[in-house]
């Protein structure tokens, strides 16, 4: 039998690899692929768990598409991802409209949930979490010149409020001859920004060849014919000389960095197990800094950690002004169950924890808002994305700007423009976080 399967896609790109390799399985086995709940034989809804906003998030679509399947426009819903995983019980009773379960090792069990679904079973699939199959084709769901490349599975930094090791698992390489064929297959596609994702990128190879092997991969696929090669969570105490040598040296990847710091306060990293102290962090960004002077830096805060106090955010203000992190993503603390930090001491009140989350937004705001400025009449390599129709005028994006979490650079031009190719553009102003600009004639 075909069936019709429609997918919702949530969460991190990671999560979005497994998606694009379960429409893949799904397709390959003679069904058809949709966006499109309505009139879906099976809807299969790919959750994030990571945190309560994520948590949330993947509810509400939850139950949306349990209206749908009361009016009769759908037939069953199948769960799957981070949130089936760790909050499998919890599923089962309050959201009965579920009809399958897929956990984090069991993405490849698609095609034969989705039979036992049809066949009025209720599957739950929920294998070995440290064994998860990471190979296999993907039906690309990004734009056709940028796609991801999981380079690894899991982590084993156990930080203190995350739950991801439990989740997702031990760290795992994929060997490099996986990675390398489909990165080859993606450069096929047409793909000109390759972006590598991981929890960890920086640690890639240490579990399957005993050496930061990250080095090597990447001189590897800079001889493929992709524009871009950006990479996605560099741990700063894995981040080797080798690695920023190979990042200055290799004319494809983007001087892009993103490290996720969360505080620098050494008290706050001790006890949330993070490596390293405010000291050694300060050196390792000068350094980046003294071999590549144009990295750009993104980094992800947490302030409302338990044990910041108002000593202790300041710091991390004043860290956030001295060390200008142009591109930030600033959270609030929040308990995660089963987390070391969930339990910890000296909680900060939430509504404290919310006003130092607007200030620290604030103070993010205008770092950004210098490094705007400061680029202003510069001329810049820009990835076209389209044209915009709310601005009037074309958009694309320059190194230092990732794709759905970076601002935009938008410029007139004449005549029609191709998506995924590059021009320059001299930067003439700011406007709300993003650029304007205008093609340089050559």
């Amino acid at each position: 039998m075909s069936y019709k399967v429609a997918f919702i896609s949530l969460g991190c790109d990671k999560n979005r690899v497994n998606l694009e390799q379960m429409m893949s399985l799904v397709q390959d086995a003679g069904h058809t692929v949709t966006w499109e709940p309505e009139g879906a034989d099976v809807v299969v809804v790919n959750t994030c768990g990571f945190i309560d906003a994520a948590k949330e998030e993947a509810i509400a679509h939850i139950l949306e598409m349990a209206r749908l399947k009361e009016a009769g426009a759908l037939k069953k819903i199948l769960v799957t991802g981070c949130l089936s995983q760790r909050y499998r019980a919890e599923i089962k009773e309050s959201l009965p409209e579920v009809d399958g379960l897929l956990g984090t090792g069991s993405y490849t069990d698609i095609v034969s949930a989705i039979d036992e679904l049809m066949a009025e079973q209720r599957p739950e699939h929920f294998g070995d979490i440290n064994a998860t199959d990471d190979d296999g084709l993907r039906i690309l769901t990004t734009e056709p010149y940028f796609a991801y490349l999981k380079i690894a599975e899991g982590c084993n930094n156990w930080c203190a409020f995350c739950a991801i090791p439990a989740i997702r698992g031990r760290y795992r390489s994929r060997s490099m001859e996986s990675l390398l064929e489909e990165a080859e297959f993606l450069s096929e596609q047409g793909v000109q920004e390759l972006i590598l994702i991981a929890q960890d990128v920086t640690r890639y190879g240490t579990d399957l060849y005993g050496r930061h092997a990250l080095p090597e991969l990447l001189k590897k696929l800079c001889r493929l014919d992709f524009h871009w090669i950006r990479l996605h969570y560099l741990y700063p105490s894995d981040l080797t000389d080798e690695m920023i040598e190979v990042m200055a040296t290799e004319p494809k990847i983007v001087h892009y960095f993103d490290v996720p710091l969360q505080h620098c306060n050494d008290e706050i990293l001790s006890v949330m197990h993070r490596r390293g102290t405010k000291a050694e962090l300060i050196a390792k960004l000068d350094a980046i800094r003294a071999r590549i002077p144009d990295a750009v830096f993104r980094t992800s805060l947490i302030t409302g950690l338990p044990g910041e106090d108002e000593e202790k955010f300041e710091e991390l203000c004043e860290f956030l002004r001295e060390q200008k992190l142009v591109r930030a993503g600033v959270f609030q603390y929040s308990p995660e169950e089963g987390t070391k930090a969930a339990t910890m001491p000296n909680q900060v009140d939430p509504e404290v924890a919310a006003h130092r989350l607007e200030l620290l937004v604030d103070l993010q705001s205008d770092v950004m808002d210098e490094y705007n400025e400061s680029r202003l009449g510069e001329t810049v390599e820009v990835l076209v994305e389209g044209f915009d129709e709310e601005m009037g005028c074309w958009r694309g994006r320059t190194y230092a700007d990732a794709p759905d979490i970076d601002g935009h650079v938008y410029f007139p031009a004449a005549g029609r423009m191709a998506p995924g190719s590059f021009v320059q553009v001299r930067l003439t102003d700011t406007v709300d976080g993003d650029m304007m600009g205008e093609i340089e004639e050559e």
